[in-house]
């Protein structure tokens, strides 16, 4: 009777759907300047929402998809990319979010986080089921909001019943259709994935 005996402290590399692309640091600059412009696009698609100087984006559903793709690594690259650039005059934050005194900023900074911890789940297997995908996406957006809120707090003078009134709860549904989509396209890259690598 044989028993395979797996070396001690030797673990098997945690991987997330960048890993499979071939290559080393020039992929890695190449993933992490795709994943900012694919957030810089996404932020384009911008509809204000009555009642609070914050929009309604894309880019929060790109962040989660770009964390989830890249790592927590990579993602969290791509996201403070997306950031300095938008700081340094690319004119791609929602919102017109480019400076410290703009309402919504805080929303941009929380992305940098939300990128690394959704690239964190990911890489431990948080984006290969629908329901694992769909709590690594609802924790991707509290970093977001727990950034977002007390900025929004800071630069408005709201209290925190008016932030989480103004700040939070208009886009909960937008929130809900971005995990749906997150959660039928990342278990579903995964399954073609499977398929491919036999």
């Amino acid at each position: 009777m044989s028993v395979a005996v797996r070396p001690v402290g030797i673990t098997r590399p945690r991987v997330v759907l960048a890993d499979l692309v071939p290559g080393a640091l020039a992929r890695d600059i190449a993933l992490v300047a795709a994943g900012a412009g694919l957030t810089g696009l996404l932020a384009q698609v911008a509809l204000p929402v009555p009642g609070t100087p914050v929009p309604v984006t894309g880019q929060t559903f790109a962040a989660l998809l770009v964390g989830a793709a890249l790592g927590w690594q990579r993602g969290a690259a791509s996201m403070a990319l997306y950031l300095l650039a938008g700081m340094a005059g690319v004119p791609w934050l929602a919102g017109g979010a480019s400076g410290w005194a703009a309402a919504s900023f805080g929303y941009v900074v929380g992305l940098v986080f939300a990128g690394a911890l959704v690239g964190a789940l990911a890489g431990r297997g948080g984006d290969r089921t629908p329901l694992r995908t769909a709590g690594t996406m609802v924790l991707g957006n509290l970093a977001i909001y727990a950034v977002g809120v007390p900025w929004l707090m800071a630069v408005t003078g709201f209290d925190l019943a008016n932030a989480l009134a103004r700040g939070v709860l208009p886009f909960l549904l937008g929130d809900a259709l971005k995990i749906a989509l997150a959660v039928g396209l990342l278990p579903g890259a995964w399954s073609l994935v499977r398929r491919f690598r036999g």
